[in-house]
């Protein structure tokens, strides 16, 4: 029973990670779209790394070279280490960033306004209901077990 309970929490947290990814090209598509045609072609490249380290950095307050450097022993990336609730924000973010962007927000401006929106919506999670409390909970557990 327990063994069923783990493998349904393994599948959310796999449908979260897999929503945050699909977001992620709502995000990259906007950047495409509206911040590509401004730069030059060597910086290309560089703004998508760049705008997913500003969600990095809100999320998780580092970049994700930062969190490479300080977890060298840790496979994947850092939002592969994320819990239930920063996967939930940090795909929310994803769209509103696209939308901001979309909007030419300055990018100083968007982090402002994204850290909010992840401040109140990882409270609000936080607080949220005992299902959720209990699932953080036994995906934490499941991580703990593994190392």
């Amino acid at each position: 029973m327990k063994n069923d309970e783990n493998e349904r929490l393994s599948l959310d947290w796999k449908l979260n990670r897999m929503l945050a990814r699909v977001n992620y090209r709502i995000h990259t598509d906007a950047i495409k779209e509206h911040i590509v045609p401004l730069v030059s072609e060597e910086r290309k490249n560089f703004l998508y790394a760049n705008e997913a380290d500003v969600l990095n950095v809100i999320m998780f307050g580092m970049t994700a070279k930062e969190w490479r450097e300080a977890n060298p022993d840790k496979e994947g990336n850092i939002r592969d280490h994320a819990n239930i609730n920063e996967l939930l924000v940090l795909s929310n973010l994803e769209s509103f960033n696209a939308e901001l962007i979309r909007q030419n927000l300055k990018q100083a401006d968007r982090m402002r306004e994204l850290s909010v929106i992840a401040e109140t919506q990882l409270r609000s999670l936080a607080t949220g209901s005992k299902a959720l409390k209990d699932f953080e909970n036994n995906i934490k557990k499941k991580k703990a077990d593994r190392n």
